[in-house]
């Protein structure tokens, strides 16, 4: 047999003929049913029964099957005090496994690293994932008071320092169609809800080349973020310092930006990025 030619075999170790047909026939339905609770169940900080039954439209006796059968996987575990249920230790192991597959987060750590020690604040790193930010990467400040974001959390794009960083590089047409399918939802007095005031602050952004999370998702909390560009020249991550607004102060956030740019701007190098 030539090289050029495909034994059945060959072809089945990677993809089976058919393999970008996604029709119902090559659907598992009752695993697209137990993701979609896990998923749901993964955005909440706990949730009963009856809670995830009503909230997905699903019976409780299809609920209760789903978590059983992840429980014994160690995806989801649950309380017996409170009788809720909660994602699992093996969720994040398997998590974990997805994160050393991309060489940005282990790029991001020595940066993040020296980010931190150059502003005393906690460092963050947080990629696009549809209408959010999803942090995988952080090292925290030694300071009591601190921001926590840990790996696996999401956070709205337009109540964030990396979000807005991000949305600041999408051209206008993405993002009117972002506008128009995501909720601008209101999380404090500052929040930026108005689509015209979000694309002013964006503009600013723009200019200076640093965003800020004046308080718009935490109060308290301000945050200083810049995006991280690879060698196609796409915002493809960002990096952030975020503290109490009593030490990430406004007459610190020229020099913290100036720390949170260099640092952005050293791993997108590292990702092939010009300098």
């Amino acid at each position: 047999m030539s090289d050029g030619e495909s034994s059945p075999a060959r072809r089945a170790r990677g993809r089976p003929r058919g393999w970008n047909d996604k029709t119902e026939q090559n659907t598992i339905k009752s695993l697209d049913r137990a993701m979609e609770v896990f998923e749901h169940l993964s955005t909440l900080p706990g949730a009963t029964l009856t809670e995830l039954s009503e909230e997905l439209s699903q019976s409780p006796a299809t609920v209760y099957r789903i978590m059983v059968t992840l429980e014994g996987r160690g995806l989801v575990e649950f309380d017996q005090t409170t009788q809720m249920w909660h994602v699992g230790a093996r969720a994040f192991v398997i998590g974990a496994r997805y994160l050393r597959r991309t060489s940005l987060v282990e790029r991001a750590r020595p940066v993040l690293r020296q980010l931190m020690e150059d502003t005393g604040e906690t460092a963050n790193l947080g990629i696009a994932r549809d209408t959010h930010v999803l942090f995988v990467g952080q090292v925290e400040t030694h300071a009591t008071i601190r921001a926590f974001f840990p790996p696996g959390t999401l956070s709205p794009m337009h109540a964030s320092g990396i979000g807005k960083a991000l949305l600041a590089q999408m051209s206008d047409d993405r993002l009117s169609r972002l506008f128009a399918t995501a909720p601008l939802d209101q999380f404090t007095a500052k929040t930026l809800i108005e689509p015209s005031t979000l694309r002013a602050d964006l503009e600013a952004t723009r200019e200076r080349g640093y965003a800020i999370d004046d308080e718009e998702k935490n109060e308290g909390m301000r945050c200083i973020a810049a995006p991280i560009f690879d060698f196609s020249g796409g915002a493809i991550a960002g990096l952030s310092v975020s503290g109490p607004v009593s030490r990430v102060s406004l007459a610190k956030t020229e020099d913290l930006a100036a720390s949170v740019v260099r640092a952005a701007q050293d791993l997108s190098q590292a990702m092939g990025a010009e300098g």
